[in-house]
């Protein structure tokens, strides 16, 4: 089916829900495990730094897979991608849903992570490739909403199986969306759209994995007491392949990614932005659901339908956000998400207690849903509209890395400063009690490795359990204090960079001309060399 020359594709509302689809099974597979992780940490004895590698490892394998897979998708096919992509996705969900032990489900989400990147960057992609203009802007607003939706949905399609079924329940919900989206993209889909005929950067590619898995790790590792080696191990490999990867794509004849077009002003600003947009999301999304069920008592269904706000506020803000950046342009849009979002956090860090009612858990949702609404739309299309078609799966693999890399990087800064503050907190405890010496070190180390390791000597020692419980709350609120005055500097520092260095609408405008003209007269000069040859 050859697509058409009007500014969107034949069938194209068909193809459109196909490629939402298949977002919507990564963003779902990204979302439903921090619901379960307090159930997965009863069922395994969980140390916090395993369940926040579980949180982290399918934004792992998806943020370092993204920039490759999405140079293979130009050049080899963006459709097959797909389906490989969906395919994979299917037995990977079954081994997470059936690991016998933490390190089995942390290889499982990341390569869960893996089959979510041969898919999700390509649907932005082809949307690039098949729509132009204003009809671009708002397809992107679609399943930027969509997916940011389904990903606040997450949480309560896993809610509601964990009221009935086992932990593992939750990486089973998207095997048949996995076979639906996978049917309709060999029916409705497109082949072969404006794809690249040069070769792939491979050694590029390798080395950008290794690049971004170091670096979530590191930062993962950063915070939590005994594996300060780890990370700076993880952090010193992240610096070496950073270097090795910048010196690889300036003299790569085909770099995987372009630094040249990387370096355009609209391109990185928006990539940064989106990081900390995106990253916010699931940042708020993994303390927060750990919050609801440890601190208030949630039940997992209530604590996934609180989240509830969030996914329809995006729903309902992202188009007129569409509407905003075609007639204000990406800065004043993207600095109007920022804005709910930054409050979001504070009401957070300043109402959130033991005693908190629910008005101010879905007052938070509400304004994160208003932002991550606002902001994901002209975070995504600016990349999309300032790279040259060719490189397209540049754009979409950073559009993605933007929510990946930064899902990765704020969960594990979130998690690691959760992770520091619970130990800290249970060890002042400790140490302040006039009995501590009548604790032994093995009842200690579980008191300090997690809430869940809280509620076992809480159950074992029922005598105290009233104790125990008060003290691992009041821990784990010490911990998510510190990390959501970190998520606001973050968040800050992002809303400055916004607003003094992306550029304002009609420069945008002149700027995204210039970009187009060049991207076009290299093109005309490579096809007159490749005639002349």
């Amino acid at each position: 089916m050859p697509p058409s020359t009007r500014d969107r594709p034949d069938r194209a509302p068909l193809v459109l829900g196909s490629l939402i689809l298949v977002a919507a099974v990564a963003n779902l597979n990204l979302a439903v495990a921090n619901v379960a992780l307090p159930d997965i940490g009863k069922a395994f004895d969980a140390s916090q730094t395993d369940l926040n590698l579980i949180a982290v490892g399918y934004s792992l394998g998806l943020a370092g897979s993204v920039l490759y897979l999405g140079a293979i998708g130009d050049r080899y096919g963006r459709k097959r991608m797909l389906v490989i992509g969906m395919t994979l996705s299917v037995p990977v969900s079954l081994l997470a849903g059936s690991a016998p032990n933490t390190d089995v489900l942390f290889l499982a989400r990341v390569l869960g992570g893996i089959s979510a990147g041969l898919a999700f960057p390509t649907t932005l992609a082809l949307i690039t490739a098949l729509w132009l203009g204003a009809a671009r802007t708002r397809a992107i607003a679609l399943w930027s909403a969509i997916g940011g939706g389904i990903t606040a949905l997450g949480p309560l399609a896993a809610g509601a199986l964990l009221e009935w079924f086992y932990w593992g329940s939750v990486f089973l919900v998207t095997i048949p969306l996995a076979l639906i989206a996978l049917v309709l993209t060999v029916v409705f889909v497109p082949r072969h759209v404006n794809e690249s005929t040069v070769p792939v950067d491979h050694l590029g590619g390798i080395v950008s994995v290794v690049m971004v898995g170091s670096l979530v790790l590191g930062i993962t590792f950063a915070p939590v007491s005994g594996m300060q080696t780890t990370a700076v191990s993880a952090g010193v490999i992240a610096v070496a392949t950073a270097a090795v990867f910048v010196f690889r794509q300036l003299r790569a004849p085909n770099p995987l990614f372009d630094l040249r077009v990387a370096r355009r002003r609209i391109f990185w600003v928006a990539a940064v932005a989106g990081i900390i947009v995106f990253g916010s999301l699931m940042g708020a999304m993994y303390v927060s659901q750990q919050y609801l069920q440890n601190v208030l008592g949630y039940s997992t269904l209530a604590a996934g339908s609180a989240a509830l706000p969030a996914a329809l506020v995006m729903v309902i803000v992202a188009p007129q956000s569409a509407k905003l950046v075609e007639a204000h342009g990406s800065r004043l849009t993207l600095l109007s998400g920022y804005v709910p979002i930054v409050l979001a956090l504070v009401l957070a860090l300043l109402l959130w207690d033991e005693d908190a009612h629910y008005w101010s858990v879905g007052l938070v949702f509400v304004l994160i849903g208003a932002g991550i609404g606002l902001a994901g739309t002209p975070a995504s299309r600016s990349l999309t509209s300032s790279v040259p078609v060719s490189r397209a799966g540049m754009a979409s693999g950073t559009a993605d890395l933007q929510r990946d890399l930064g899902g990765a990087i704020m969960q594990s800064i979130l998690g690691g400063l959760l992770t520091a503050g619970y130990t800290a907190s249970w060890a002042a405890t400790i140490a302040a009690d006039p009995g501590a010496s009548s604790i032994s070190e093995q009842t200690e180390a579980a008191l300090e490795k997690s809430y869940a390791g809280a509620l076992l000597v809480a159950e074992a020692n029922p005598q105290y359990a009233d104790q125990i419980m008060s003290a691992a709350r009041t821990a784990f609120l010490d911990g998510d204090s510190r990390a959501y005055a970190a998520a606001i500097v973050i968040v800050v520092l992002g809303a400055l960079l916004v607003f003094f260095v992306f550029p304002k609408r009609e420069r945008e405008r002149q700027l995204l001309a210039a970009y187009a003209e060049e991207d076009a007269r290299e093109t005309a000069e490579r096809i007159e060399e490749t005639e002349q040859k």
